[in-house]
């Protein structure tokens, strides 16, 4: 079984769709998208997920189903420095490598700063709503890995969010949240594919086979965005964490 997530194209975050660049991305990453024949493609209700999908299945965007809990994890944190809100992620390293929690796949959710919002409650949404729909295709969570009386080799695509995304990935491969935030990055229209490996019968675990593919754009002669990279903040005044 293959589940493919598939970040939104480049972002108009103000009107929450996507901006020009951000159509010719999706319609770049069409012809790929169709060629997998997949057999149910869901999507974030938001706008910018929205548009990406219907560009990239063109006529067939009637098939996209709506899932709230792939909507972006926007969930809201106090600052550690400012005591402002903002979204969970984006801290500098000085401060999040020194918390300890952060690296646990378990506790991340326990980590100070997360304590500062409703984070536990939304990633168990997150976490229910994708295990509920394995369970409908027969994968049924226990403990770090699935059970199957029967495996199948069904295609899902999921257009959403980087934050969501790595949210549902740190569930699937046993990796914190806070790790995949930090240190990884999926571009706009980028392809992330995980697979199910059935070593011993009737037990599954899902291994990463492409993260952020964006070999589709290439093709098409666009560099892919940099949205949602961190950025530099060198000769900027900025406060420290400790």
């Amino acid at each position: 079984m293959k589940l493919i997530f598939i970040r939104h194209g480049d972002p108009d975050y103000k009107n929450d769709t996507v901006t020009e660049r951000g159509r010719r991305e999706a319609e770049a990453l069409s012809p790929r998208v169709l060629a997998w024949k997949a057999d149910r493609f869901f999507c974030s209700p938001l706008g910018r997920a929205q548009d990406t999908g219907k560009i990239a299945l063109q006529a067939e965007s009637g098939k996209i189903e709506t899932l709230e809990w792939l909507r972006e994890f926007h969930v809201p944190v106090l600052d550690p420095v400012t005591g402002e809100e903002r979204i969970p992620w984006d801290f500098m390293p000085a401060y999040w490598t020194c918390v300890e929690e952060m690296y646990d796949r378990h506790n991340w959710v326990n980590a100070p700063v997360m304590q500062t919002g409703d984070i536990a409650s939304r990633q168990a949404v997150v976490r229910d709503g994708l295990d509920s729909l394995l369970a409908f295709y027969g994968y049924k969570r226990q403990g770090g890995f699935y059970v199957t009386e029967q495996g199948n080799e069904q295609v899902l695509v999921f257009f959403c969010h980087l934050g969501v995304q790595f949210v549902a990935l740190s569930h699937l491969l046993g990796v914190s949240a806070p790790v995949l935030w930090q240190s990884f990055f999926v571009a706009p229209t980028s392809v992330t594919v995980v697979e199910t490996e059935e070593r011993e019968k009737g037990k599954v675990a899902f291994r990463c086979k492409k993260l952020g593919d964006t070999s589709h754009l290439y093709v098409a002669g666009i560099e892919p965005s940099g949205a949602g990279f961190f950025e530099p903040v060198y000769g900027k005044e900025i406060k420290q964490y400790f």
